[in-house]
């Protein structure tokens, strides 16, 4: 039935919306240098002010990032809808926006400079999770598929990189827990905060 509506749209022109959020978790003792990346990319977004094509600039260099740290995938997964509305869309992306940014400690703080050398004393998470949002034009199979396996979730993110490069998105939002060095997520907030979660 939604072939058929798919076809029905494509015929009276309707633009076809990807709304998608992924989720990946990341467990060991080296999951830690990746919140330099992921501060580093969230400081970008906020200095670009919302200018897509930097932000999509910092999302390659995440999902770049992730793809090198596959060892330490723990688990993942991934939802979404195809919606045919620009505003329907919007709605949805800011929805996943908004509850990406109230899960259990994503708020980086980006009042403190970022120093190559942190003080080794501060504890040192060994859980992360990325959540990636996105709105894309067109059809994009990696993504509206379940990315619950390795070689799914593989493929999902060079998706991403794919589509900033061909011009693809309209909207990415780049979330991570614990966001700030020093805060710790621990196995049991893992469960509570990210039911979501599927081993991999």
């Amino acid at each position: 039935m939604a072939a058929l509506g798919d076809r029905f749209n494509r015929m009276i022109g309707k633009t076809r919306f990807v709304v998608s959020r992924l989720f990946l978790h990341l467990g060991g003792d080296e999951v830690a240098p990746l919140l330099g990346v992921l501060n580093q990319a969230a400081r970008n977004v906020i200095d670009a002010d919302g200018d897509l094509e930097a932000t999509g600039e910092a999302l390659v260099q995440v999902c770049q990032s992730l793809l090198q740290y596959d060892t330490y995938w723990q688990s993942g997964s991934n939802e979404g809808d195809v919606v045919w509305n620009e505003g329907e869309a919007a709605d949805y992306f800011n929805e996943l926006f908004t509850d990406s940014g109230q899960r259990y400690l994503s708020e980086p703080d980006l009042s403190q400079p970022m120093y190559e050398n942190q003080p080794l004393s501060l504890p040192i998470t060994h859980n992360l999770v990325v959540m990636i949002t996105i709105v894309s034009e067109g059809e994009v199979p990696d993504l509206e598929t379940d990315l619950a396996s390795v070689e799914a979730m593989n493929r999902g993110l060079k998706a991403l990189i794919n589509l900033h490069y061909q011009g693809r998105l309209r909207g990415i939002s780049i979330h991570f827990s614990p966001a700030r060095l020093g805060d710790e997520l621990t196995n049991d907030q893992l469960l509570q905060n990210f039911p979501e979660l599927i081993p991999l």
